[in-house]
């Protein structure tokens, strides 16, 4: 864990040797790639081909760091950039900062605040001060707008005269960025490319479930009090807040005009995390991000040194780490929070259960993200049964793999209600938003939040109202906690659902088998004859793909590329396991960084043909209308021929023959790569090509019917099995 700087153990800036203190801000190739507008790939050209590129003045061998002066002349020497974007040259002090990128963001961030707070002290302190007398005077100004906004134990330490001594540029550049584009702004856009830069320094709640838990807590009314004891980067706590805006602005409206909203009233955010620099880096970003709050962060371990023991809040929300067993078991044995049973070591979620419980009033209501583990683990069965007596486990609901890290894992969120002096008839609601009843499309890549939301938000609402809930088969059901209480009290929604009608019922199944029976009599019709022809194999000139590219014959262009637009309609993705099946592009782009904009993917167009480069398989696929529009994802190399040279379908064929392929690959201890642009075709004359091409049209076509008879054939047999053995349907 950092350790924050005081003045007592800071060190004197005259103790500090001058190369450290003169040190030039340094830059990585991938900074430099960013300042140019290009890849990294182009910068390692530039270091090869240019004899006065600038040599390294730190980082390693394999990563090393230029200094940001020279690469800043050097570009602009080379007619390469015309003027270093504020953005880039704030974010490019920070990270060569002698202190580190956490320190340097700690001290963007309170100056941030007080342009915000107290734009007028700002604007006199700059421009009556020399950098000398700038960061001499700033650290009593910055701890009086910290105190007056985080409160007087608030985690923003260390901003000292000599902590400030080497940041009088930083200082100025970030006051210039939040004129530029205001301190909220420049401050997310600071923090989240810290964040992204250091992915496994911190789990982050993704935005879909932080919101997702905010509107759960909120069922019960607008929460004036919001705790996140393990807060990480204050993703719950803001999304807390803008739920809070936006229930209030709701009764606004419903009112009418002239009447005070919900919103109106204050709200007060806690939020408390063990790492120091973390701590400080969220209470920043709340306390710019949601002006109108008050804000309270602390720097501890929740566990072991509660900050906030006497809070009574509305609303806990928690993102917990999962399986830690130095939570403070042995210290905490009689610990007054464990209302429930004395956790396991190996139970470190149930003791964060029951502290958000500790700190809720009577009525208030806790949404925590859990493994899948804490339902069902025999270890903790004890604590989860007098959670399901009492009646302060409310709701269980199964969200689907993807949802947050890790990503691997269908997560669950946990809905408590702290008991009243008459608690409610002890009711448990299950529900399954990852199942395939609740009739979500979701890609590979991400779920799909609307469907999730709306499954359980609707179903949370509707049993915190009614007390029970219609039943829906593979959905949501609610049970009474006795018939929960047996040897394993295990609460995984999937054990307690009964299973949807098998495939839509009877007359669903009817109907797959009117379409199973059509569909086969096309296959039947489309059966290829392998007509005679030359006795053994032709002798065509060849050329490579490489070859054609570089002609101008067709293009070639890589997938991977691309993120979703910021509130924009992003087009699926087609993957390679979609190109290899057949499928319906399913793939959804990741969501562009905070700190940057969305990057443009490889969108699809008809007659384009791609082909995998992982597996070993020959496949190759021609883009129809339906599925022009799509982007290109990863492990796929696109083709797009130009009409007047080459036929789509003629190119798609050849590349799929079986020695083309063994010729073109390469072969690694547990993967076989195509490369593409070593794959051969006959040079043949455009007519010639069109009547291969409509052969392998038809080859395609009779291969679609087939797959197509295939899992027909797989729905009728798996839904048979299922009606008979759930009884909807009769051997007779």
């Amino acid at each position: 864990m950092a350790h924050n700087a005081s003045p007592d153990n800071a060190t004197d800036a005259r103790t500090v040797p001058a190369r450290t203190q003169d040190r030039p801000t340094e830059v990585t190739a991938a900074g430099i790639a960013r300042l140019a507008g290009v890849g990294r790939a182009a910068v390692s050209n530039w270091r090869r081909r240019h004899a006065d590129f600038p040599k390294p003045v730190g980082g390693t061998e394999t990563s090393p760091a230029f200094a940001l002066r020279d690469i800043e002349q050097w570009l602009r020497d080379q007619g390469k950039l015309a003027e270093v974007p504020l953005r880039e040259r704030v974010w490019q002090q920070l990270v060569g900062h002698p202190a580190g990128a956490a320190a340097a963001l700690r001290q963007a961030g309170a100056v941030l605040l007080l342009a915000h707070d107290r734009p007028a002290a700002w604007q006199q302190l700059r421009a009556a001060a020399d950098d000398a007398e700038l960061t001499g005077v700033l650290p009593a100004v910055l701890d009086a707008v910290l105190a007056a906004r985080l409160g007087p134990g608030h985690p923003v330490r260390g901003l000292t005269r000599e902590a400030l001594a080497p940041s009088a540029a930083l200082v100025r550049a970030t006051g210039d960025l939040a004129a530029a584009d205001g301190a909220a702004a420049a401050y997310d856009f600071l923090l989240g490319r810290h964040l992204d830069a250091n992915p496994r320094q911190y789990t982050l709640t993704p935005p879909g479930p932080a919101a997702l838990m905010a509107e759960l807590a909120a069922v019960a009314g607008p929460s004036g009090t919001v705790l996140d004891p393990a807060c990480g980067a204050g993703a719950l706590l803001a999304a807390a807040r803008e739920r809070t805006a936006e229930e209030g602005d709701a009764g606004e409206r419903d009112a009418g005009e002239g009447h005070a909203g919900e919103s109106d009233a204050p709200v007060t955010l806690y939020g408390q995390e063990a790492d120091a620099d973390l701590a400080a880096l969220t209470a920043l970003r709340l306390a710019l991000g949601v002006p109108d709050a008050q804000v309270r962060v602390r720097a501890a371990d929740t566990l072991r040194a509660d900050a906030f023991p006497d809070l009574a809040a509305d609303a806990v929300l928690v993102h917990p780490p999962f399986n830690e067993r130095n939570w403070g078991h042995d210290e905490l044995a009689y610990d007054p929070r464990w209302e429930y049973g004395f956790p396991a070591r190996t139970e470190s979620e149930l003791a964060w259960v029951q502290h958000a419980l500790a700190r809720l009033r009577e009525g208030g209501t806790a949404v925590l993200l859990m493994p899948p583990a804490a339902a069902s683990r025999r270890s903790g069965r004890r604590i989860r049964a007098d959670l399901l007596r009492r009646g302060a486990l409310r709701a269980v609901i199964a969200l689907p793999a993807g949802a947050a890290p890790p990503n691997g894992v269908p997560l669950h969120l946990w809905v408590l209600r702290k008991p009243g002096t008459t608690p409610p008839a002890p009711q448990l609601l299950v529900v399954d938003a990852a199942g395939p009843a609740t009739g979500a499309p979701a890609g590979r890549d991400k779920p799909d939040w609307q469907t999730v939301r709306t499954t359980a938000v609707e179903a949370w609402r509707t049993f915190d109202r009614d007390g029970g809930i219609e039943e829906q088969p593979g959905v949501r059901r609610s049970l009474a906690a006795i018939d929960l209480l047996d040897d394993d009290v295990d609460l995984a929604p999937a054990r307690h659902l009964p299973p949807p009608a098998a495939a839509g019922g009877p007359a669903e199944l009817a109907r797959i088998r009117e379409r199973l029976t059509t569909t086969l009599a096309r296959t039947t019709a489309l059966t290829p004859r392998p007509d005679g022809g030359a006795a053994g194999p032709a002798r065509w000139p060849l050329t490579t793909v490489g070859e054609l590219a570089r002609s101008g014959a067709l293009v070639l262009r890589a997938g991977g590329a691309g993120t979703a637009p910021a509130g924009g309609a992003a087009p699926a993705v087609l993957t390679d396991h979609d190109v290899i099946g057949g499928d319906a592009p399913s793939g959804t782009l990741p969501e562009a960084p905070a700190s940057g904009p969305a990057e443009e993917p490889v969108l699809l167009q008809a007659g384009d043909v791609v082909v995998p480069v992982l597996g070993g398989g020959a496949v190759a696929r021609v883009t129809d209308d339906s599925t022009a529009g799509a982007a290109l994802g990863r492990n796929l190399t696109l083709l797009r021929p130009d009409p007047a040279a080459l036929d789509p379908w003629f190119l798609a064929g050849f590349l799929r023959g079986t020695a083309n392929n063994r010729q073109a690959s390469s072969y690694a201890s547990t993967a076989t790569r195509l490369d593409v642009r070593r794959l051969q075709l006959p040079r043949l004359p455009l007519a010639d090509q069109r009547r291969y091409g409509q052969r392998f049209r038809d080859l395609a076509a009779f291969e679609g019917a087939l797959r197509l008879t295939a899992r027909l054939g797989e729905q009728l047999v798996q839904g048979l099995h299922d009606g008979l053995t759930d009884g909807s349907v009769s051997p007779d």
